[in-house]
């Protein structure tokens, strides 16, 4: 079967004047952002009037161990709170401080209050009114459409082939211009908060069409996820509720957060607990409880309690916000207008009332800091034409992110990709759809009804998930990492043989056949890249390995397809960073 050729040509034109079509995997509205729930990260200073992007921009590099491509995280800070409020003209709803203006909340790494939000759906609440927007613009939407590659003419990106998941109609868009928003790599392991549509597509299409993929080996595993009962293991609990006053405790009924605060944070952490409670409830002059340290030392601190036998019945610990009861003679309903989704989701489908009783949490693997490597200005890769932003683009975040930044990203770095790519569409003709590139998709798309091979593709899937949250997970070493790639490398030859039963309508066990390259593809990433930085830094911990090493701050990993079609390491020197930045972050130590 033929792919009809799509040009996304809208009946209006969007402000830019640029014709704009958006692919959706799932249906508009469905993306992974709903799961963002805690807040978008503005220095708006509505709660603090400390606050300031200079603040924010020291928080973010420090809390992504430096490694961070400066010129976005300089951005970021100064831009988000203008995003902030572009989206609450588009029609946003936030919640309020008593004079009117944006609330904003505590989150881990922050120094000050920082995050917008809409109780805990902001993430909800964002995709609906950018969907809305969107819509209004005149953007065409094709939804439910899986893209499987890049097109290209010579070394330009001219568009991209895939098809649609309900009846397998291939398709082939024709664009001047490609911007990728696809989330991370979460389904790569078996414990994740992320949804079915995170299995790297947009990171592999991409290092396939000759993108370079950076830093892939800080992953972040959330610290706080569902992990009973079994049916919700992973689900996120938004660290909005230790932005409330939630606390961690062990078996023992010990906060045992207090036990390691790093150097470099203790200055701005509490050491008892009525300072943390004071700070979660606005007292300007406490400072933060060591809940709200960054995810990746929470995260580590957890597991060492848990493998210190301190752990809860089902191998998490304990988050505790019904204590606040202690302070608050209201504390029930507080909850529950503070964290309404929250108190849904466990009374729901765990049958725990957090208003009376605590949840049992653990990490989660639940963001990416790596990704393609993108422009800091325009967001475009090192492949003409195609660029990238949100999860799927690395440099923001560095070695681990700051809770609320994921979803300002989007909204800085969209707005930003898309602008340029808007101006790199004007500025260039329209390249041409190579027809043999679209047959050879095809071809590639339709051979797992060809095979005769023994494996389906849920098993190659399930034994991937299982082998890198055993051997490239939280903790690390170099042994179990090199057994990761070995695995990969033998799952890469089963899943080669993958066969399909029926046809392509209504077939999830195609549509996992095709996810199964990008999720092989984006896990080497990782394993090659943890492999090579021989040091523990943000997300990614060395038992092997366990201290920093000063000269490793001064590069990232990069990886490419080289001409032999294999994955090719290289260590790519951090450019200096300008004077007056530096300057900001010593004035914020």
């Amino acid at each position: 079967m033929r792919a009809a050729q799509v040009s996304a040509r809208p009946s209006r034109r969007p402000a830019r004047g640029a014709s704009v079509g958006l692919i959706c995997k799932s249906l508009l509205g469905k993306a992974h952002t709903v799961m963002a729930e805690g807040g978008m990260a503005a220095a708006m200073g509505n709660v603090d009037d400390r606050d300031n992007w200079r603040v924010h921009f020291a928080d973010t590099m420090r809390g992504g161990q430096y490694v961070n491509n400066w010129r976005m995280a300089e951005l970021h800070a100064k831009e988000a709170p203008d995003r902030v409020r572009e989206l609450e003209k588009w029609g946003a709803v936030f919640d309020r401080t008593p004079d009117g203006r944006i609330l904003q909340r505590n989150f881990g790494g922050h120094r000050y209050p920082r995050l917008a939000h809409v109780g805990d759906r902001t993430g909800l609440e964002m995709i609906r009114t950018l969907q809305d927007h969107a819509i209004h613009q005149g953007i065409t939407v094709y939804m439910e459409v899986t893209t499987l590659e890049l097109l290209k003419d010579g070394e330009r990106v001219v568009g991209a082939f895939g098809y649609d998941r309900e009846r397998g109609r291939f398709r082939a868009f024709k664009a001047k211009a490609v911007v990728l928003a696809t989330g991370g790599i979460g389904r790569g392991f078996k414990i994740t908060s992320n949804s079915w549509e995170y299995t790297g597509d947009g990171q592999a299409m991409a290092y396939r069409a000759g993108a370079e993929l950076l830093d892939m080996e800080f992953v972040q595993f959330h610290p706080t996820g569902m992990v009973w009962p079994p049916s919700v293991r992973g689900i996120l609990v938004t660290e909005g509720v230790r932005g409330e006053g939630g606390v961690l405790r062990n078996s023992e009924g010990k906060r045992f957060m207090f036990d390691d605060i790093p150097d470099n944070y203790k200055a701005q952490t509490a050491d008892n607990p009525e300072e943390g409670w004071r700070y979660t409830q606005g007292d300007k002059s406490a400072r933060r409880p060591p809940e709200l340290l960054t995810r990746d030392h929470v995260a580590r601190c957890i597991m060492r309690e848990v493998k210190a036998g301190r752990g809860s019945p089902h191998g998490g610990v304990f988050l505790d916000i019904a204590w606040i009861k202690e302070k608050l003679p209201n504390a029930a309903e507080h909850i529950k207008k503070k964290l309404p989704s929250m108190y849904h989701q466990f009374k729901q489908l765990a049958n725990v009332d957090i208003t009376s009783e605590p949840m049992e949490v653990g990490p989660t693997t639940h963001y990416v800091m790596g990704g393609i490597r993108v422009d800091g200005d325009s967001q475009m890769t090192n492949v003409p034409g195609l660029f990238a932003a949100g999860e799927v683009a690395a440099g923001l975040h560095g070695a681990n992110r700051l809770g609320g930044n994921s979803l300002s990203d989007l909204l800085v770095f969209g707005r930003r990709a898309g602008l340029y790519a808007a101006k790199f569409s004007k500025e260039n003709p329209s390249g041409s759809v190579d027809a043999a590139q679209v047959s050879a998709a095809e071809k590639k798309a339709l051979s797992p009804f060809e095979r005769s091979g023994k494996d389906g593709p849920y098993q190659v899937q399930e034994d991937l998930q299982e082998s890198m949250q055993a051997l490239v997970g939280i903790v690390r070493n170099e042994g179990e990492m090199q057994e990761a790639l070995h695995k990969v490398a033998e799952l890469k030859t089963r899943a080669e043989a993958v066969k399909v039963a029926g046809n392509r309508e209504y077939n999830p066990g195609w549509h996992t056949a095709l996810d199964l390259e990008n999720l092989l593809t984006v896990t080497e990433a990782v394993a090659r890249c943890a492999i090579e930085r021989k040091e523990s830094r943000g997300g990614h911990f060395r038992e092997d390995f366990p201290d920093k090493d000063a000269q490793a701050a001064k590069w990232n990993s990069v990886v490419s397809r080289g001409p032999d079609g294999q994955m090719h390491f290289r260590k790519e020197p951090i450019k200096d960073m300008p004077a007056e930045l530096k300057l900001v972050i010593e004035e914020n130590k």
